[in-house]
């Protein structure tokens, strides 16, 4: 399959165009999405109405000021209206910036200050933490609220009101359409910028996890958020970009026995879950015999073989784990229709894309050596660069290669182990989570004198969260293990709030003052 591949982009490409506006042409009736809300009330949507709606959106920006290259805020849980949302902004030229809805005003701030969003299209709850924060934001001009809030515009009578888009904007594949933050181990959270094309720099790895993709009854759903690269390009737009149906359904916490009903009353038949979502699943007991899955991907963290024998047993499917970050998602892939899978490997390179193991000098490792997973570049797929970090980008490259701080072997047959990463991220229930952010948090607490933040390893989320900390000389720490937790998921997020702290004298320090975090880990 790789060697009979190759890359066809075209010069002007639209993400839009591609997974809505091509398939409303053909056929405005099909449909694009089932949304489920959170009393199971299911509505279907169809091409026709998100191209309607996305054309009518896409006016109310640009009468709101938004041109091409302005960064457009999505802060909302799966539905029509993140589709509505992106599609707009992708046809007037404007950039995507998916926020978790459960990011706090701290981490809601530095990203939409550091983007410099000029629009928001949010819920009520969302509102309410805007308002905390709108004054630190000159650039934010308009906040469109998907609820009945009073003294805001509703979002869909603005729609109702707008004529439809005139003229797309045209954009060429290496245009920016959307911006992930993604956290690494020092500094800030890093905005990385990708263009239109790296839509089908996806798509080797969606055909080949579900096998002779599409198919006829095919629908897929996802729990993970459409604000994270998995959630919505492992999954969501791809599978509209082939015309294939979803299910949007705003999970607050995951349950194994409402994922199996949903499955099951929706005839959802491909799905991307991540390993912490299938072990649950595993525990909650037996199948319900209505559920019918074709095709399984997973990711995020490494998959033992008794979740893959589990899966083949009681699913009735074969789990096709992939491996990619949000710089250069899904580049690798054990996909089980087109390959002998082998229990504890990542798998193979997926057509399209160049993946090896180099040494620090830059050079490939030799079979059963240890090295740092590297993609080679130009690849559709591949980011564009940092936001406002040219020095960052810089260094994520080595000659042609991109390096991807995560290290693995490689065996003689091409299959890739991962091994660990190369600096401190934490990787918990599929969340890439870095400690910065959390450290600065509890650094802002009265009481605290210096924080370090590390990854514990953790039987259902491969790793949990654990924070070290000092404290003042003479302050209690009796309750203070409660207060640092729920500050920091108020601030920043409940998914990455420690489940541990820890209380100690003094943490161990490099002779240039930076926090040992390896030798708390040890």
């Amino acid at each position: 399959m790789r060697a009979e591949f190759s890359w066809d982009i075209p010069d002007h490409l639209n993400i839009a165009e591609r997974c809505c506006d091509s398939w409303a042409a053909m056929d405005p009736a099909r449909v694009a999405l089932t949304h489920v809300t959170q009393d199971g009330v299911a509505r279907e949507w169809s091409f026709g109405e998100l191209r309607d709606l996305s054309d009518q959106f896409a006016t109310v920006l640009q009468g709101s000021g938004v041109t091409k290259g302005d960064r457009v805020a999505v802060l909302l849980g799966q539905g029509p209206e993140v589709l509505v949302a992106h599609f707009a902004a992708y046809k007037i030229g404007a950039v995507v910036l998916p926020l978790f809805t459960l990011f706090g005003v701290e981490a809601l701030r530095y990203r939409l200050s550091d983007s410099g969003a000029k629009a928001v299209v949010t819920d009520a709850e969302g509102m309410i933490k805007l308002s905390e924060i709108r004054e630190d934001l000159p650039g934010l001009t308009r906040v469109f609220v998907t609820d009945d809030v009073a003294g805001t515009a509703s979002f869909y009578d603005l729609i109702n009101a707008a004529e439809p888009l005139s003229e797309r904007v045209m954009t060429k594949a290496e245009d920016p359409a959307l911006m992930i933050y993604t956290s690494g181990t020092t500094g800030a959270p890093k905005g990385v910028l990708h263009a239109h094309r790296f839509l089908l720099g996806h798509l080797p790895c969606v055909e080949t996890y579900n096998p002779d993709f599409p198919q006829a009854g095919d629908k897929g759903w996802t729990p993970a958020d459409w604000a994270w690269i998995g959630g919505l390009m492992d999954l969501a737009i791809p599978f509209l970009y082939f015309g294939i149906p979803i299910v949007s359904h705003r999970m607050r916490k995951f349950e194994a026995d409402a994922a199996y009903r949903l499955i099951a009353d929706h005839k959802v038949r491909n799905l991307f879950l991540p390993p912490t979502a299938l072990k649950l699943m595993r525990q909650s007991g037996a199948v319900p015999p209505e559920v019918d899955i074709r095709s399984i991907g997973t990711g995020g963290e490494s998959l033992g073989t008794e979740l893959l024998r589990w899966a083949r047993g009681a699913l009735k499917v074969e789990l096709s784990e992939f491996y990619g970050q949000t710089e250069c998602n899904l580049v690798v892939s054990s996909a089980a229709g087109a390959m002998t899978v082998k229990p504890g490997s990542m798998g193979q390179p997926v057509p399209g894309h160049d993946v090896t193991v180099i040494d620090k000098n830059g050079q490939e490792c030799a079979p059963g050596e240890m090295g740092e997973i590297a993609v080679r570049a130009p690849d559709p797929v591949m980011f564009l660069r940092y936001w406002n970090l040219p020095e960052k980008t810089q260094d994520k490259f080595q000659g042609d290669w991109m390096r991807t701080g995560d290290l693995a072997v490689r065996d003689a047959y091409g299959y890739l182990t991962f091994a660990s990463r190369d600096d401190d991220v934490i990787t918990s229930a599929g969340y890439r989570i870095g400690p910065s952010e959390i450290e600065n948090c509890l650094m802002a607490h009265p009481d605290v004198v210096m924080a370090a933040v590390i990854g514990v390893p953790d039987d259902l989320r491969t790793e949990i969260v654990k924070a070290v900390v000092v404290l003042r000389q003479g302050c209690d720490a009796t309750g203070k293990d409660r207060e640092l937790i729920d500050l920091v998921k108020s601030r920043i997020s409940p998914h990455v709030a420690p489940r541990i702290v820890e209380f100690a004298d003094a943490l161990p320090m490099t002779a240039t003052g930076k926090i040992m975090r390896r030798e708390l880990r040890g």
